[in-house]
C-alpha cells in the first residue's frame, strides 16, 4: 500500500452476456493464467446449468448465493503484551464480497464432479440453498468470532 495517496479503484467493465459487473469480477477471479475465454465459458456454462437446476433467473441465484456466503464477522490477530489474541471484527463489505467469491471458487475446484462447469454450478446452487462447503466455511468463521467475543475490547 502506498504511504502518500489513496489508491484509486479501477473501473471494471461489465461482462458481455449479462452486462453485470459482479459477473465480470467473478470471471476475473475464476480466471487462471490469463485464460479469460476459458473462465467465461466455465462461468456461462455453470449459469446455464444453474438455470436448468433451479428454474430461476441464473444471475439472481448467483448473486443470492454470493450474499449467503458473505461473512459478517471474522477474527484478526492482535498482539497485546506478548500474547496474541484473536479479535473479532466486522468485515467490510468489499472484503466480505471478495471472500465469498474466493470461497465459492476454491470449494468448487475441490468438488468431486467431472467438469469445472458442473462443480461451479453445484457449488452455486448449494450456496443458494444455504448448504455446502462455502456456507460451512462462513459458519466456521462466524463461530470463531463468537467464541472470541471476550477479546472484542482489543479492537483497534
Amino acid at each position: 500500500m502506498p504511504r502518500r495517496k489513496d489508491v484509486q479503484k479501477r473501473k471494471l467493465n461489465p461482462d458481455p452476456k449479462f452486462g453485470d459487473v459482479v459477473a465480470a469480477r467473478f470471471i476475473n477471479q475464476l480466471m487462471q493464467r490469463g485464460k479469460k475465454t476459458i473462465a467465461e465459458k466455465v462461468f456461462y456454462g455453470a449459469m446455464d446449468r444453474v438455470a436448468a437446476m433451479t428454474h430461476q433467473e441464473p444471475l439472481k441465484v448467483f448473486k443470492q448465493a454470493l450474499d449467503n456466503a458473505r461473512p459478517r464477522l471474522e477474527v484478526k490477530s492482535r498482539r497485546v503484551g506478548g500474547a496474541t489474541y484473536q479479535v473479532p471484527i466486522e468485515v467490510p463489505q468489499e472484503r466480505a464480497f471478495s471472500l465469498a467469491m474466493r470461497w465459492v471458487i476454491s470449494f468448487s475446484r475441490n468438488r468431486g464432479e467431472k467438469s469445472m462447469v458442473e462443480k461451479l454450478a453445484n457449488e452455486v446452487v448449494d450456496a443458494f440453498g444455504n448448504k455446502g462447503n462455502t456456507i460451512k466455511k462462513r459458519d466456521d468463521t462466524h463461530r470463531m468470532a463468537e467464541a472470541n467475543k471476550a477479546f472484542a475490547h482489543y479492537r483497534w
